[in-house]
Formats: structure tokens, C-alpha cells, sequence
């Protein structure tokens, strides 16, 4: 694949084109997913691969003259995809885009011992970074987590990534029953050890409908309070950024410039594509913003590309008063906040007719926020209310 120029966007701020590519299947469904992953006896892999390359040809027809910036393949595990067919989609949007020049092609991994062998092909199909769900280095909270592989492997699959890619990250959970402050400095300092660049530090949440959220209503275990959580994220921080990583999205850590590029394109607001299962897309087309949604059922997903060329069940005009509240919500959980320039390019509202100023003075005042003549942002003591601050600036 040869990379581009990027080209320039009118009218608007440059923040991105992304392409999301789904495989939704997994070896074993955890009991604290909410995903949309499913466990499959048996794949038709030339049915998948041919139905992702129609999505593709047809969001592509709809953004002609794009520059793509980023590819992410989510899951669902899509380490378990055969690197044949990643190489595909990676030659199909080759021939349907522009590339930019520093084209970001992201692979969620499990660290299990068969996925990791695969490495060296997902690098020859074009992947130049890979996200690794090691969620825990220690085996009885791995077990715990109903995760399929132990710590060495997951120790094993990190070394291989290291050596495969020019970047890569992994992914850790915390906040676990029983886990104090202690117990995660000593955890952190073990991933540290590990880490190249990123890091994604996720704590614990209970999610309606799956296993861990009727075992937590029975009493089968309990987490860390609110006041416990908090100051695990608060150690977090704070040793992050003194190892070099620190915080640029509430879970997320890296070095300057090693950031995830494809997340910033959610959370600035930019463009993607989203093919395949379940799928969502954000898309301007003539003036107007378009979110998209795909079928969620792989099957039916699968009949309905076969059947109309796309598996796409809603594509809707974003309201204007949506694309404030998702801008605000996504925007926020940058540590680096929210442009006011930007904000106005995108949404056309100043962000002090958006963000309820009395409500924002407020916030600020408590010391929960910060705002200037540049832009808002959430403080560190702030962050672990977000969703709360959030939904105050927008009742």
C-alpha cells in the first residue's frame, strides 16, 4: 500500500477520516462484556471477507475524495480473522481512498499463544499497531475475569508485539473485589515494566445483561467503593505521569504523540466508516451529519450484505442539539478538553450557548473544570465525575 498527501477538508476543521472494521466473533464471551461479540462454532471466512469488502466498496462510493487516516479492526477478537483477510480490507481501501502518509492500522489481539504466533503476518498484511486485552498479569484475577489465557502468555504475546510492531498498547482492568491501593502500585509497576508507548487502564464496571452483572446483584463479590475507586484512578494518574504516559483520555495513557489516532477521531468529533456487525459510523454528506448503524446479528448482518450490498438497518441526520451533546461527551473526556473554535466549526453554536455558563462557572468554581478564552476541560479531580458533570452541563 503507498501513502498520500493529506488532503485538506473545506469549510471545516481537519479531524480525521477513520475506517472501523468489526469481527465479531470470540473463542469465549467474559463475563463483564457488553460488547457485541459472539462465540461460533464455525465461520464461513470467504463469506465474511467478500461481505466486508462489499460494506467497504459501498461506504466508499459515499466518501469519495476522503483521506484516510486510520484503520481499526475491533472485536469481537479479530486476532482470530486470518491475516488473508485483513491484507484484503487493507488492499480494498487502499484502492478506494486516498492513504495518509502516516496511515494508523490498529488490531485488537488476545494474548493467547495462537493469536500471538500470528503477529508477524498481521505486520506483513499491513497492521503497524496492536491493542493486546491482557486485562491482568496476575492469573487469579485473569481466572476471575474469565479471561482464556494466563499471565505468561500474556507476558509472552507483549514481547512479541514489541518486537513485530512499530507500536502497541495493552489493556488492564482494575478497581477488581478485594484489589487496594497497594496490590495496583504493585500491578502498574509490573505493566510499566512491559509497556511500550500506551497503556489502557479500565476499571471495573458492572454492565446490565451479562453474567458479572447478576453475580454482583447477589452478593457473589463487591468492588471497591466509590471513595477506594477513586483513589486507585487518582495513583494511576499520578504514577503515569511520572513514568512518561500520562493521561490524554480518562483510561487512556501514552507518550506525547503515541496516542491512539483512530480514538481521537471519536473524540474530536471526525469522520469513519463502521462496517461490519453492529457497527456504528459518523459521516458528513452535504452539509449534513449522518450516524449509521449496522445490523447487530452477525447472520443477519451477513444475509442482508449478500442480499442488498449493505448491512447498514439506520443511517440518520445527527440534530444539531445531538451533535452538541456528542461533541460535549466525547470532547470532555480528553484531558486536553474542548477547542472553542472547534466546537463553534462543528456545531455552528458557540460553546458559552452550549455548555450552560452559569452551570460552567459553577463547575470551574468547585474546581471540577477549567475554562478559558481557548477552551474547557475537565480537572483531574473532575474526571472521576465525569458522566455526572457532563449530564449537568447538558439538563
Amino acid at each position: 500500500m503507498s501513502g498520500a498527501p493529506r488532503a485538506q477538508e473545506s469549510g471545516r476543521e481537519r479531524r480525521g477520516f477513520g475506517l472501523y472494521v468489526h469481527w465479531p466473533f470470540c473463542v469465549s464471551k467474559c463475563p463483564y462484556c457488553d460488547f457485541n461479540s459472539h462465540v461460533a462454532d464455525a465461520i464461513d471466512e470467504d463469506a465474511w471477507r467478500d461481505a466486508l469488502l462489499t460494506e467497504i466498496s459501498h461506504y466508499a462510493n459515499e466518501t469519495t475524495g476522503r483521506t484516510l487516516d486510520t484503520v481499526f479492526f475491533g472485536g469481537g477478537t479479530p486476532s482470530l480473522m486470518p491475516p488473508a483477510i485483513v491484507e484484503a480490507i487493507l488492499t480494498e481501501a487502499a484502492a478506494r481512498w486516498t492513504l495518509s502518509a502516516d496511515l494508523e492500522v490498529t488490531l485488537e489481539a488476545n494474548p493467547s499463544s495462537v493469536e500471538a504466533q500470528k503477529f508477524a503476518d498481521f505486520r506483513a498484511a499491513g497492521v503497524n499497531r496492536v491493542s493486546i486485552g491482557v486485562q491482568s498479569l496476575d492469573d487469579a484475577a485473569l481466572r476471575f475475569l474469565g479471561r482464556a489465557h494466563e499471565a505468561r502468555e500474556a507476558v509472552d504475546a507483549i514481547t512479541i508485539a514489541k518486537r513485530t510492531f512499530e507500536r502497541f498498547s495493552f489493556d488492564l482492568i482494575y478497581a477488581l473485589p478485594g484489589q487496594d491501593a497497594d496490590a495496583w502500585r504493585a500491578a502498574l509497576r509490573d505493566a510499566l515494566a512491559l509497556a511500550g508507548d500506551h497503556l489502557s487502564l479500565y476499571q471495573l464496571t458492572i454492565e446490565k445483561g451479562t453474567p458479572f452483572y447478576a453475580e454482583h446483584r447477589r452478593g457473589a463479590f463487591t468492588l471497591p467503593d466509590d471513595d477506594v475507586s477513586a483513589g486507585l484512578y487518582e495513583i494511576t494518574g499520578n504514577i503515569m505521569e511520572s513514568s512518561g504516559l500520562p493521561a490524554y483520555e480518562v483510561s487512556n495513557y501514552a507518550r506525547p504523540g503515541s496516542e491512539c489516532r483512530h480514538n481521537l477521531i471519536y473524540w474530536q468529533g471526525g469522520d469513519y466508516v463502521g462496517v461490519g456487525p453492529g457497527a456504528h459510523g459518523r459521516l458528513r454528506r452535504d452539509g449534513a451529519r449522518i450516524a449509521t448503524e449496522q445490523i447487530p446479528a452477525p447472520h443477519a448482518w451477513l444475509a442482508a450484505v449478500i442480499e442488498k450490498g449493505h448491512g447498514t438497518r439506520n443511517s440518520d441526520i445527527v440534530s444539531n442539539t445531538e451533535q452538541i451533546e456528542e461533541y460535549l461527551m466525547t470532547g470532555l473526556r480528553l484531558l486536553r478538553g474542548i477547542d472553542r473554535a472547534g466546537f463553534e466549526a462543528a456545531t455552528g453554536v458557540p460553546l458559552a450557548g452550549a455548555a450552560a455558563p452559569d452551570r460552567l462557572a459553577r463547575l470551574v468554581e468547585e474546581g471540577l473544570m477549567e475554562s478559558d478564552a481557548a477552551r474547557i476541560r475537565v480537572t483531574t479531580a473532575g474526571l472521576t465525575r465525569l458522566n455526572a458533570i457532563i449530564a449537568y452541563l447538558l439538563d
